[in-house]
């Protein structure tokens, strides 16, 4: 479809891809858990599927490969598709998105040094509150279970996989700064390097049965491929602090999700914990919207 043809939708529609995006992203904890395939399988296969998915869902992922800037940028995507998963398997899903939604708060530290934007003095306000979320957070870890075998572990992996997304989001920023459109090629690429860079560990591949495969399949091209293009359709009209608040719907619905289909239950702090993160998260995306023009670039999407 032409942007042209994306201007002419309204924007109700174009919120409710963004929304339909979202709830497609936070399907992702209950997917990888009903995968009997370890973590690092379920990451390279899932990236791989989407990886083929991606350039034919949407056309400009086709465009922009050749660029350096491109490639760094899908390290960064590629480290967090894999973290994401890896983190799902071994502790909550509750926490592996709540730890990983604390990606904008790592901006916010990183890029006064990595992008040479100010830090402003109420921000230390928005990191202490925050803090006091991570430390509720993984406090409040329930102990080993089912679904859930390395709780401690699996935390750690999905803070890292914040600090990833930080480095992939303030990655793009660059690019637009720059004049390289160059997101939906990264998020191919990245992908692509996902598969690749974990397949030996994930060889030998096991048959599997029927459920596993098709959970990869929904997880490659509807958990990751349709969403991005809803978003991207969403984006056309949406501003990009709206389409940050409005993705914050898949934090909330990922662990319901998980609980529906497996039963997990997170425990309370950490719900609390998740819920103070969140609303950090967006209390400063409003603040920051009231000081200057609403853009289009890119919001904090999810892996």
């Amino acid at each position: 479809m032409s942007p042209g043809a994306n201007m002419d939708r309204s924007p109700v529609a174009a919120r409710l891809e963004v929304l339909a995006a979202a709830a497609l992203f936070s399907t992702g904890g209950a997917a990888i858990k009903a995968c009997a395939f370890d973590g690092l399988q379920v990451a390279s296969l899932r990236s791989g599927i989407a990886a083929l998915a991606l350039p034919l869902l949407l056309g400009p992922a086709r465009r922009g490969w050749g660029r350096p800037g491109t490639w760094l940028v899908a390290v960064a995507y590629a480290a967090t598709l894999v973290l994401f998963v890896t983190s799902t398997k071994l502790t909550t899903a509750a926490n592996a998105i709540f730890l990983q939604s604390t990606a904008p708060l790592w901006v916010l530290v990183l890029s006064p040094w990595l992008l040479a934007e100010r830090f402003r003095v109420r921000d230390l306000g928005f990191l202490a509150a925050a803090a006091a979320g991570l430390a509720a957070l993984l406090a409040g870890t329930a102990p080993p279970s089912a679904t859930a075998p390395d709780p401690a572990t699996g935390n750690l992996l999905a803070l890292a996989a914040g600090v990833s997304w930080a480095l992939t989001v303030m990655g793009l920023r660059h690019l637009e700064r720059a004049g390289e459109r160059g997101g939906l090629a990264a998020a191919a690429a990245g992908n692509v390097l996902a598969f690749l860079a974990v397949l030996p560990w994930a060889w030998p591949i096991p048959a599997g049965s029927t459920t596993d495969w098709l959970v990869l399949g929904w997880l490659g091209v509807f958990q990751i491929g349709l969403a991005y293009l809803f978003l991207t359709r969403g984006l056309a009209r949406v501003p990009a602090l709206e389409a940050s608040l409005l993705l914050l719907v898949e934090p909330v619905l990922n662990p319901l999700w998980t609980w529906l289909a497996h039963g997990e239950n997170p425990g309370g702090w950490s719900l609390a914990g998740g819920a103070v993160v969140l609303a950090v998260v967006a209390a400063r995306g409003l603040l920051e919207a009231r000081d200057r023009p609403a853009t289009t670039g890119p919001p904090g999407t999810s892996a």
